[in-house]
Parts: C-alpha cells; structure tokens; sequence
C-alpha cells in the first residue's frame, strides 16, 4: 500500500441536486470539481459533511462516489468519506471507493449509540482489513456524536496499518499538541476547524480540510503558501482577512452556505436536502456582503 501525499487545502466538493431536491445533478458537481482543481487545491474530498454524504441513498452516494473519482481524473488525490452507521455499511463504501479508484478513504465513527472505545477502535479495523488505501481518522463530535481522546486516536493508529493520518474538527488546538507530542511527531494531521487554520498551520498540520475554497480559494492558498514560507506577518493577515468568512461558514452550515454562495457565482447547485434548509434572504445578502469584501 503506498500512501499519497496529501498536504496543503483540501477542497470539499458538493452534491447538487435539481431545483425539486430529488434528482442529482452530476453536470453542476463536474463543473464546481473543475472549480476547484483550476484554482489550485492540493486534494479533492467528496461526499463529507458539505457533500451530504450522511442524506444520500446507497445508489446516489455510489453515482456521487464513481462520478468525482472519474472526473477527478488523478488530478489531484481524492479523499472520499466513506462513513455510515454501521460497520458493514461503511466497508461497503470502503470497498466501492477503493474499486473506482479512491487514494484515501475518510472514516468518521457515527453511531446512534454512544460506542465504546474498543467499539471504535474494532469499527477501523473492520473497515481497515476490508481495503488496502490508506484511512483518514476523522474526528468530529459536533456531527458524530463520537469524541475521540487523543489517547484513542494514537491507540487505532498503532493498530490499523492503514489508518496513516488523523483528521481534527474538534476546535480545539491543544487536541492537536497533544497528538504531536503523545505521537513523538510521527501522526500527520489535518485540519478541520476553519477558524483554526492559522493555529493548526502552526502546531504542524499538513493540511486543511475546508469547503472555502469553493468561494475564496485563492485566500485559502495563498494563507498556505505563506506558511509554507514562514510568512507569519503575512500568514496572519491573510488568515484574519478571510476569518469572518470561514466564521460564516461554520456556523451558517456547509451545505447551505457553500451552495448560496456558489449560485452567486452562476453555478446553481440547487439546495441543501431536508430536513436542512437552504439560507434565507437576509442571511444571503450578508453572505454576499463577506464575498464582495473579499473580491
């Protein structure tokens, strides 16, 4: 198994569906995939939180997942979520992933049941002996109802081979110390907070996970590029000149937030699938009063 180099912005890719909700609308997701590797990000990631992976049936997730590896055309690497609520589930989409050509799989625990850390830790071996890619663990407990403790995170790491990089949307930074320091520095990690790019950047992560480049993704490069530079002055002014933004964001939802501000850009991705809902008029005008600030 050879692990890709996965660094730098890794962009979500949206499901658009038609104007009803019903269909998809695989022609709008190949043009705002194209969006995103013009621009320059490092890794494409679809079918996450901003790509309602968790709302779609067996079959769309399936036309979504074979549809985005193709189009991505090893462009760049693909990271597809695979997670579901059961184990067997996701190995299903594991293994479908892995067949159309996927370089990582992302595993989030989600279970209705509150799981133990041994139940965890056997959900990535199971999905982990199933496929030969690497796995991106995820941990989200905003929308998982699964906290892993750094402990854990490093326990699956030493136990599934496969499980070669650690993804953190918890919002707090010194999960990611301690990673690093409970892992002698050997865990790459990824970011998942968007109001915490700037801090994880500098704690060590190799990347940023984060829908933003759909609307600002020269921002979120150039925030990179800096980094990489050891520009703090200019890492830091480009980091609080996108923040309200990536604020917006987090807490608009990303599935509602990312697909108004692409209609704005003439990509019309339809609307988020209930039981979300699309933003309203006012919170669309001060969405569009964030882009304008930033063109």
């Amino acid at each position: 198994m050879s692990t890709p180099d996965i660094h730098g912005i890794i962009g979500y890719t949206i499901t658009p569906f038609s104007v009803d909700g019903e269909q998809l609308d695989l022609e709008a997701l190949g043009l705002s995939i194209d969006r995103l590797i013009d621009s320059g990000v490092h890794a494409i990631a679809p079918l996450g939180s901003t790509g309602e992976g968790a709302y779609l049936s067996d079959s769309e997730w399936d036309r979504v997942c074979e549809f985005s590896i193709q189009h991505v055309a090893q462009r760049v690497p693909t990271i597809v979520s695979v997670s579901d609520l059961t184990t067997a589930k996701a190995v299903r989409r594991a293994r479908y992933a892995q067949a159309r050509g996927a370089d990582v799989v992302m595993v989030l625990p989600a279970s209705y049941w509150k799981l133990s850390e041994s139940e965890i830790l056997a959900h990535y071996q199971a999905i982990g002996s199933s496929i030969d890619l690497p796995i991106m663990l995820y941990n989200n407990p905003a929308t998982s109802g699964t906290d892993m403790s750094p402990e854990l995170i490093l326990r699956i790491f030493n136990a599934v081979e496969n499980v070669t990089m650690v993804k953190e949307s918890t919002g707090d930074i010194q999960r990611m110390h301690r990673l690093q320091l409970l892992g002698e520095g050997q865990v790459p990690f990824y970011n998942g907070c968007n109001p915490l790019a700037l801090e994880a950047f500098a704690a060590g992560a190799k990347g940023w996970c984060t829908a933003a480049p759909n609307l600002i993704a020269e921002l979120n490069l150039a925030l990179y590029a800096a980094v990489q530079a050891n520009d703090l002055q200019q890492a830091r002014a480009l980091f609080y000149r996108q923040l309200p933004l990536l604020d917006f964001i987090l807490k608009g939802g990303l599935p509602a937030t990312i697909k108004a501000g692409l209609r704005s850009t003439g990509l019309k991705a339809g609307n988020p699938r209930l039981p979300v809902s699309a933003l309203d008029d006012g919170a669309c005008k001060q969405l569009q009063g964030l882009l304008d600030a930033l063109s």
